[in-house]
């Protein structure tokens, strides 16, 4: 069998992982918007919570409704149905009706600022919805369709492309700052240009529009990758499966894995009893708590709130921004190491590591609050940088492998429901946290958080390097026996 990983299935990964490109770009573009919405909107701290964590609000919708649909329609209609939502929200996040601005050219008619802001909100929870679907389906997809000796690097590039999102939509934040200079922000007395419009007076709109021809690139190239072998064949699907499974690594992989995939479907049964049912009992409860201590260390906060949160420490809106882009560096550049040494340290010792490295940073960074230091930014890098190669992209890749093919779609919605309602609750609450305990507060409380994921990684997730899915699903059984 051919160990090296083809062209096609390269091809076929990229392609899904725009999601997880703007899934990252979104939760990072926002972070640049904050002070200007703020400003513009009038927003209390709790109402800039809602405003930053509508999105997050969606994703819950999103991995409600994908179990169901992936597992009817298949992965592949649902990540173009996910596309469609990410293209209407961006499109929708550039232009809510106008009620400042150039009014002598107005491209609404005039709104009052509750409607905008109501439509603001509204398409953030689409797009949310679409990164909630995608959050489930693509590293499904990618697992179903990797061989077992480089699954775990596979899926640990959608991870990769949340953190070069993130990266990127920090950079862009900060070149659009950078363009309009000292009047960012400032609404124009007299007519001006549409790019003046949308990239100084109101920037926020420039900034969240930016992520148009991406979401627009992700649903056009969607139409163009196959569908899930494993999930065709769940579906009877026999030729359309080999056909694919031919072309990821030859017949003989196609001829073998095949054999495997009709025996697993054959013992499964399907649906939420399936689910429940005691063996899986363990995987169950990883697929849950897993992503949900992974949330409760903070990153969703941090990513959202990035240039507020270093702004506190520093006092410099430019340097606020510059140390967002240095976050996205971090976490791009160390979710490289999972990348690399997932598939031969495996996943355990990966999240034992990372994990105990993120509780004493996130101690490290109330300290620092604590005392007043400008440095705030040295713990929150090793932070960023020990989320990035644990957390980060191993959730992912175990929450996508620890379950049945016929469920999957429907177990891996209920582990990434976990993930991004924890998140949605993080985030909504952070800018009421920073006001009342404090940052230094904020930051000790996460790291409290973060203890007891050491024990739960420690007593419960197994290490599944090198199995097949059909392996790992057989050793459940194994277990309950």
């Amino acid at each position: 069998m051919k160990s090296k990983i083809s062209f096609y299935l390269l091809r076929i990964s990229f392609v899904s992982t725009i999601g997880g490109f703007l899934f990252g770009y979104d939760t990072a573009i926002i972070s640049g918007c904050n002070g200007f919405l703020e400003q513009q909107f009038d927003l209390t701290p709790a109402m800039l919570g809602w405003v930053v964590s509508s999105a997050l609000l969606g994703t819950i919708i999103g991995c409600i409704a994908s179990g169901a649909i992936t597992d009817g329609l298949g992965r592949k209609k649902t990540l173009i149905i996910a596309a469609g939502c990410l293209t209407l929200s961006a499109v929708g996040s550039m232009l809510p009706p106008q009620f400042l601005g150039d009014l002598e050219n107005p491209l609404w008619i005039l709104a009052n600022k509750d409607l905008s802001l109501k439509v603001l909100i509204s398409v953030r929870l689409l797009g949310g919805v679409g990164v909630g679907i995608t959050s489930v389906v693509a590293p499904i997809y990618i697992s179903e369709l990797s061989m077992p000796n480089s699954r775990g690097r596979m899926v640990s590039l959608y991870q990769l492309s949340i953190t070069l999102g993130i990266l990127f939509a920090f950079l862009v934040d900060w070149l659009v700052l950078g363009f309009a200079g000292d009047a960012a922000g400032v609404i124009a007395q007299e007519p001006s240009s549409f790019i003046n419009w949308l990239f100084v007076s109101e920037l926020w709109r420039g900034m969240l529009g930016t992520e148009i021809p991406i979401a627009l690139l992700f649903f056009l190239l969607l139409f163009f990758v196959p569908e899930s072998p494993r999930w065709l064949v769940s579906k009877d699907r026999f030729e359309e499966a080999n056909e694919i499974m031919q072309k990821v690594n030859g017949p003989e992989y196609a001829r073998t894995s095949l054999n495997e995939i009709r025996s697993a479907v054959k013992e499964e049964s399907k649906g939420i009893k399936e689910l429940l049912n005691p063996v899986l009992r363990t995987p169950l409860l990883i697929g849950i708590l897993l992503p949900m201590f992974s949330h409760l260390s903070g990153i969703a906060a941090i990513m959202y709130f990035a240039p507020n949160i270093i702004n506190e420490s520093v006092n410099s809106v430019e340097n606020s921004f510059l140390g967002a882009v240095m976050v996205g560096i971090v976490n791009s550049a160390f979710t490289f190491v999972a990348i690399f040494k997932i598939d031969s340290l495996g996943r355990r010792k990966l999240l034992l590591a990372g994990v105990v490295g993120t509780f004493i940073s996130l101690s490290s960074i109330g300290i620092l609050f604590a005392v007043g230091s400008s440095y705030v930014i040295v713990p929150l890098l090793v932070y960023v940088a020990c989320f990035a190669f644990s957390f980060g992209p191993v959730v992912w890749v175990v929450i996508s492998e620890i379950f049945p093919t016929s469920i999957r779609g429907l177990a891996v919605s209920v582990g990434s429901f976990s993930l991004m309602t924890t998140g949605f609750l993080i985030t909504l609450t952070n800018p009421m946290l920073i006001k009342e305990i404090m940052p230094s507060g904020t930051f000790f409380l996460y790291a409290a958080l973060t203890l007891p994921a050491i024990w739960f990684i420690w007593r419960f997730v197994p290490e599944t390097k090198g199995k097949t899915l059909e392996e790992i699903q057989h050793s459940w059984t194994k277990k309950q026996g």
